[in-house]
């Protein structure tokens, strides 16, 4: 799943008290939206995929290391191009995310290529109530995921739950940093980290075309909220990376690098674009929810 700051029309202010469960709903309302449009783009390039069944950037595979027989999950899957290279891999991997229309695509998927992955609809907070207590040798999540949590030590909790003793948690995640700037990087627009959400109207990442958008709520997480939602939670962390690179040419302004990557135009190694966590779950504790 990936955000879509970069394609903001204007920032919004809704009527009346809104909840979390309406917050969930208008971007589950998004997401369904937002899949069908994935689908069809080049972004995507599923007829590719369908081909290659391989979408893992190489970052994310080192951080795994080897899945062969391992149980992963794969949280945020979207319509499930990486929990399905995953599983070609010869991993056991069971997707989650809250979208029908990409849950659908990704079961169908799944039967077209012949696959064994499964794939779960449901909020992530609810994962380990509707998973019934599974636990797995690795959770795995990547790029535009934790913008759309509201509460990032439940998201730990959730994360510790779903592992076994001894498991490993992996994340490779966009830099708060990028989400502070607008859509050049010319100019800070957004605050590093803050609790109350931003609800937008914009296109997504695939389609600038501006008739084209959808209603959005995200939350701007800092670095320290993200590390601290992991170890309040017993996930002690192994390794933390910064990359100032991104595998996606999804941002405006940006410049093709070596072997796939994308660079800011005119940032160099200024702006980091990317982090990335390794952490393990400490034996016979669970999370502190």
């Amino acid at each position: 799943m990936l955000t879509a700051r970069f394609r903001t029309l204007h920032i919004l202010t809704l009527k009346g008290r809104q909840t979390t469960e309406d917050y969930y709903n208008t971007n589950r309302e998004a997401w369904n939206a937002r899949t069908k449009i994935h689908l069809r783009s080049s972004f995507y390039d599923l007829d590719k995929f369908k081909r290659e069944v391989k979408s893992v950037p190489n970052l994310d595979l080192s951080l795994l290391g080897d899945v062969q027989g391992k149980s992963i999950l794969h949280l945020q899957c979207h319509f499930g191009m990486d929990t399905l290279s995953l599983s070609k891999m010869g991993a056991n991997v069971v997707g989650v995310d809250f979208s029908e229309e990409a849950i659908q695509t990704a079961k169908s998927l799944n039967e077209e290529l012949g696959l064994n992955a499964q794939f779960c609809c449901c909020n992530i907070y609810d994962a380990p109530a509707v998973l019934q207590g599974q636990e797995f040798d690795i959770v795995y999540t990547s790029y535009g995921v934790v913008n759309w949590l509201p509460d990032l030590t439940q998201w730990g909790y959730v994360i510790s739950q779903m592992l076994k003793d001894g498991g490993k948690f992996v994340i490779v995640e966009f830099h708060p940093i990028l989400w502070m700037f607008n859509e050049d990087f010319s100019q800070v627009q957004y605050a590093y980290s803050r609790k109350e959400p931003y609800i937008m109207e914009e296109a997504t990442y695939t389609d600038s075309e501006k008739d084209n958008c959808q209603k959005t709520v995200t939350w701007n997480h800092g670095l320290a909220v993200v590390l601290n939602g992991l170890l309040s939670n017993n996930l002690q962390i192994q390794s933390f990376g910064e990359y100032d690179y991104s595998p996606f040419n999804l941002f405006g302004n940006m410049t093709a690098g070596k072997n796939g990557t994308f660079k800011i135009a005119g940032k160099g190694g200024e702006i980091p674009m990317l982090f990335s966590v390794v952490a393990v779950k400490n034996p016979q504790r669970h999370g502190n929810m």
